[in-house]
């Protein structure tokens, strides 16, 4: 792991909290975290790939030492970390997308696909297959939102729920390699002024992005870039056919399911910097 949290205070004034190791004359490889993880949840893999590539893992706007905005969504996540690549002066990059970091990802590459190296999918859906029967109330509330629905949608945030992402669905064999200060530490951030908060607009938000599905199609289809698919099986949230409509979409594509759940890096997290490392260094 790098030696500790960076800070850039964006145009809008808000401060982004990043990771930055290796070479900076190295291919880049952006990586993007989910809900409700932060930078920390590379901590396994940062080093490792830092001998082959130039990391940069930042916190997402309301997450880890990343202040919250005052209008979160995906498309503002998106502009600052436009933003914190350009003050790095990063070109062309590889982008690691995973659950909530799959919209800021998704949306810097449509933004400048020449840009592109590459992408690393883990667990992050981009397809209406990945949405199981689990979806049907937070659908519901995208569509006709009431104090019901919502409350459904939402009822995820919570220590219990911070805890399910890491271990619900788990063999318990593999959810015993975990250790629960990092779920215990997720929910101490997420409870701080103005997170949760965030955490609800992006639930709300997220609807948009899933009507961008079909633009995300048009440019995988047109692009085809370059792709490493590193899937937990054990994902309570977004189905295994999410895996398929991937390969689909990109059939060039190289894709792993290992046995692990949603936050695979938790207990995988040597084969996944292994199989990064390969995937970027013959890409480069």
């Amino acid at each position: 792991m790098t030696s500790g949290l960076q800070r850039l205070r964006l145009s809008s004034g808000t401060e982004l909290a990043y990771r930055e190791a290796g070479d900076e004359g190295a291919p880049a490889l952006l990586l993007l975290h989910g809900m409700p993880n932060s930078s920390s949840g590379f901590r396994d893999v940062i080093g490792p790939l830092a001998r082959h590539v130039r990391v940069i893992a930042p916190d997402l706007p309301g997450s880890g030492g990343s202040d919250p905005l005052a209008q979160p969504s995906f498309e503002a996540f998106t502009d600052g970390i436009e933003e914190l690549l350009a003050a790095l002066r990063v070109g062309r990059r590889f982008i690691y997308l995973h659950d909530f970091g799959a919209p800021v990802g998704l949306s810097l590459a449509m933004r400048r696909p020449d840009l592109v190296r590459g992408l690393i999918i883990q667990n992050a859906n981009a397809h209406r297959a990945g949405h199981g029967p689990q979806w049907a109330e937070v659908m519901d509330f995208w569509t006709s939102p009431n104090p019901r629905n919502e409350a459904a949608a939402t009822a995820h945030l919570t220590l219990e729920g911070t805890r399910d992402q890491y271990v619900k669905g788990v063999p318990e064999d593999i959810a015993a390699r975990i250790d629960p200060a990092h779920w215990i530490e997720d929910w101490r951030v997420m409870s701080l002024p103005g997170r949760l908060e965030s955490q609800r607009a992006l639930v709300a938000d997220y609807g948009r992005y899933v009507a961008r599905f079909g633009e995300i199609a048009a440019y995988l289809k047109r692009h085809q870039p370059p792709a490493l698919l590193l899937w937990g099986r054990h994902d309570i949230y977004f189905e295994l056919a999410e895996v398929l409509a991937w390969m689909e979409a990109l059939p060039r594509m190289e894709a792993h399911i290992l046995d692990a759940g949603h936050l695979l890096l938790e207990t995988h997290s040597g084969p996944a910097a292994r199989l990064m490392t390969a995937f970027v260094t013959g890409q480069a």
